[in-house]
């Protein structure tokens, strides 16, 4: 890293509270880059909306062809869907 560390003078407490601190920096970095690709994301789409979120339209999760439970459509009905919420 950046920063040198005379470990010698330390003790193992104090060398653990920089490594926990470390591994804090990291994941905290981590989480940062994965919350601002999710913002960017949404702000690259259009109105910020996921086209497609209703789980019926998946077939990998919708095995038995079942209707909706948030709008009552079935698989068949979404590929001339002009509701909002499927868009």
């Amino acid at each position: 890293m950046g920063f040198r560390i005379n470990v010698k003078a330390l003790s193992l407490h104090q060398i653990t509270q920089i490594l926990i601190m470390k591994l804090l920096f990291i994941t905290l970095g981590l989480l940062a880059l994965a919350v601002g690709g999710i913002a960017i994301k949404i702000w690259a789409k259009k109105d910020g909306k996921f086209a497609g979120t209703c789980a019926s339209q998946n077939p990998m999760l919708n095995k038995e062809g079942e209707a909706c439970g948030f709008c009552g459509k079935t698989p068949d009905e979404y590929k001339d869907c002009s509701e909002p919420q499927h868009s």
